[in-house]
């Protein structure tokens, strides 16, 4: 199975049915748990590439015979100035096989609470005043040109390790699996929009389970909140409609070769209205025999 997330359609080329992943992200957002994880599910995994050379080491792992047919190649700012030239590289390696961009993100926060915990110095630390804030800031000034090519965009800001891991599975799992996944996030707008949501819907326009003082402790995975929420006609009418944009949506997005799609539901908090919303549409895409994963994000805050 060859990726088409660049070219649609086109043939594998030079790289046969290679399977070709190249990984990249910030640093401390998970890269080194991203990679065990592949390696569990059988790619073949190389850390600290620097652009220039990835159609070369590429072409070298085509002659292996079909030995290396999955492949996770990790590029990042570790590579120094090296990393600048990203974009051709990809460029040139799009022009000789297909292949797909996972990018790593987190938020700020988290990876230098991360660094601190680690002690490992940031790549770009020392350039940038031994303030590792403006270190992350300079790392997505160049980072930027990778992340809006990228494929699949994973925020690892709310995740533990085994979450990516599964993650991971659910994305990249084994041969024979539906490659197209659908990712179903619930969350709260107060905490922000989450970065790789496709589609966003807002569902804060819906009679809010938060000043019913018996369900404000509770979520949307419980039964009062689901049956509060949903007894509105508002809310099973919004929640037609969205089955049937997507029921239309999803065979395109097939179609266009995307193999993911991430579509988030917000509501104030990220407890009751959007964890209801999204437990419907991971039910409803689950009858479609969609593949799909699910995950709370703010439930817990």
């Amino acid at each position: 199975m060859a990726f088409n997330g660049h070219h649609p359609g086109e043939p594998a080329g030079r790289t046969g049915q290679q399977d070709l992943l190249i990984v990249t992200g910030l640093s401390g957002a998970g890269k080194s748990s991203a990679m065990k994880a592949l390696e569990d599910i059988g790619f073949y995994c190389v850390d600290n590439i620097p652009p220039a050379l990835l159609s070369t080491f590429v072409d070298i792992c085509r002659q292996s015979g079909g030995r290396l047919r999955r492949l996770a190649i990790v590029t990042d700012l570790r590579g120094g100035e090296l990393f600048r030239g990203i974009p051709e590289a990809l460029d040139r390696l799009g022009r000789e096989c297909s292949y797909r961009v996972l990018f790593l993100d987190c938020d700020d926060e988290i990876i230098i609470r991360r660094q601190k915990e680690s002690r490992r110095k940031h790549p770009l630390q020392d350039s940038c005043g031994e303030s590792i804030q403006s270190a992350i800031e300079r790392e997505r000034e160049l980072l930027a040109p990778i992340y809006a090519r990228a494929d699949i965009i994973i925020d690892t800001s709310n995740l533990t390790a085994a979450e990516l891991r599964e993650r991971m599975v659910a994305i990249f799992g084994g041969a024979g699996e539906d490659p197209f996944l659908v990712r179903v996030i619930s969350f709260g707008f107060k905490y922000g929009l989450p970065s790789e949501a496709d589609l966003v819907f807002d569902v804060r326009c819906l009679p809010n389970p938060f000043y019913i003082p018996e369900l404000k402790p509770k979520t949307g995975l419980d039964a009062p909140v689901r049956d509060y929420v949903m007894q509105f006609a508002q809310s099973q009418e919004l929640l037609q409609r969205l089955c049937d944009l997507l029921d239309f949506l999803l065979p395109h997005y097939r179609k266009e070769g995307k193999r993911e799609l991430v579509i988030a539901f917000g509501c104030t908090g990220g407890h009751h209205r959007s964890v209801t919303f999204a437990e419907r549409m991971r039910s409803h895409l689950a009858e479609k025999d969609v593949r799909v994963l699910i995950h709370h994000r703010d439930i817990k805050r």
